[in-house]
């Protein structure tokens, strides 16, 4: 018997077996589905009926969740748009893997991956639609562009922009970084993105993002030969 006011090794082990651990992960998985459906509810009465036509009613009964959570979780309706578009730019963002550049050859391939990346990432149907929803409300929701800007456009320029920097110091090829950068967005994307935004032509598949990607490449090289 375990004296009043004591436990023994194995009643300790027992309570602690016993204390609700997994409540915690279980509450935090429970949010985040929750999260996950207000969001996709979200985005898909944004892009059928317009960010300004589309109330939180609408978005909470979607995601079968009241008011008061779906407000408890993102404050309005303008911060859930900003969420879906956080999301979705994290598709966006340039690869983080690629290899060191130590010859042209190696910086064509990695320009062509570099591209290949943006470019099936960014045509998605539905990353197209958060860039036009953006554009869209620029005015009245001046924070769904600045997050689309901040979050997708900069960080995949800036990782353009250190790809074209270590070029450079290599003596790869002759020029500024950030205006090298613009010239080989120029060449990978032309009017395709203008084209996806007005509805004009289809996504391109993924033979023709390679074709695009590569033939970036090889143009931006020829317009960049090597120092001296």
């Amino acid at each position: 018997m375990v004296p009043h006011g004591t436990e023994s090794r194995g009643s300790r082990g027992k309570f602690a077996s016993m204390s609700p651990k997994i409540e915690p992960t279980e509450a935090d998985a429970e949010g985040l589905e929750v999260r996950k459906r207000i969001l996709g509810a979200a985005l898909s009465a944004f892009v059928e009926g317009g960010y300004a036509q589309t109330s939180t009613l609408e978005i909470a009964t979607r995601a079968r969740v009241s008011k008061r959570e779906l407000y408890s979780l993102f404050g309005n309706k303008e911060a859930m748009l900003v969420a879906c578009i956080t999301e979705r730019a994290q598709r966006i963002k340039a690869p983080v893997d690629l290899p060191a550049v130590r010859d042209r050859g190696m910086l064509a391939k990695v320009l062509t991956a570099f591209g290949t990346k943006l470019l099936t990432e960014t045509t998605d149907p539905v990353v197209v639609a958060v860039f036009r929803l953006a554009i869209s409300e620029a005015v009245h929701a001046p924070k769904v562009a600045h997050a689309l800007d901040s979050i997708a456009r900069k960080p995949t320029r800036d990782s353009l922009r250190t790809i074209m920097a270590n070029a450079r110091s290599t003596d790869l090829v002759a020029g500024e970084p950030d205006a090298m950068a613009e010239t080989f967005l120029a060449l990978l994307w032309g009017d395709l993105m203008t084209g996806l935004l007005l509805q004009a032509i289809n996504r391109p598949s993924t033979s023709e993002i390679s074709r695009r990607a590569s033939g970036a490449s090889t143009a931006f090289l020829k317009l960049h030969p090597t120092p001296g």
